[in-house]
């Protein structure tokens, strides 16, 4: 059984910092590629970041050069380091990873239940 675990929201000045993590565990090989999301206009999730299996990195416009995300494939775990945050940045954020169940190649997509970051002004 795959679970995720995300961690590191909380309550943040304006201009702080926060780094959330997604962890995976259960009966798993590994983790391929992640996005990070939170939710826009009408409820729908919007990809704030998202890494490829490969490693290569892509971000929405209104976080570039402020959000970092990672991957430690020793530790299942995907990480999304949040600099400079703003009041905009208030929002529940969602990891959603795709993981390698019992060999590489089969590949399922599960996503975290959510997790509240709050930036003050």
């Amino acid at each position: 059984q795959v679970q995720l675990v995300e961690s590191g929201g909380g309550l943040v000045e304006d201009g702080g910092s926060l780094r959330l993590s997604c962890a995976a565990s259960g009966n798993i090989w590994g983790i391929q590629g992640a996005g990070w999301y939170r939710l826009g206009p009408r409820n729908a999730r919007e990809l704030v970041a998202h890494i490829s299996a490969t490693g290569r990195t892509s971000y929405l416009d209104a976080v570039k050069g402020r959000f970092t995300i990672s991957k430690d494939g020793a530790k299942n775990t995907v990480y999304l380091q949040m600099n400079s945050l703003n009041p905009d940045d208030s929002n529940t954020y969602l990891c959603c990873v795709d993981v390698s169940v019992h060999s590489r190649w089969e590949v399922t997509e599960y996503w975290g239940q959510g997790i509240q970051v709050t930036v003050s002004s």
